[in-house]
């Protein structure tokens, strides 16, 4: 039978509704938007060279003032 409406449902048939939305809602929400793009060769080198260097103890900037010096609320 094809259903017109959420009338329509029964009290079980519109919590899996529900359950069904709110998951993909969910999955939406942390879902990665930049899966299967290719990351530049040079943004590839320059995130390799800042890693290299923490791990060597080079200094590191805290977000809260990388913030501040872009003028974000943080």
């Amino acid at each position: 039978m094809i259903r017109s409406s959420v009338a329509d449902l029964t009290v079980d048939e519109f919590k899996s509704l529900l359950r069904e939305v709110v998951a993909q809602t969910i999955l939406e929400a942390l879902a990665d938007p930049d899966e299967g793009l290719q990351l530049r060769e040079d943004i590839k080198a320059q995130l390799q060279r800042s890693l290299a260097m923490v791990q060597t103890g080079g200094e590191t900037i805290p977000a809260q003032q990388v913030a501040a010096r872009l003028g974000l609320d943080w």
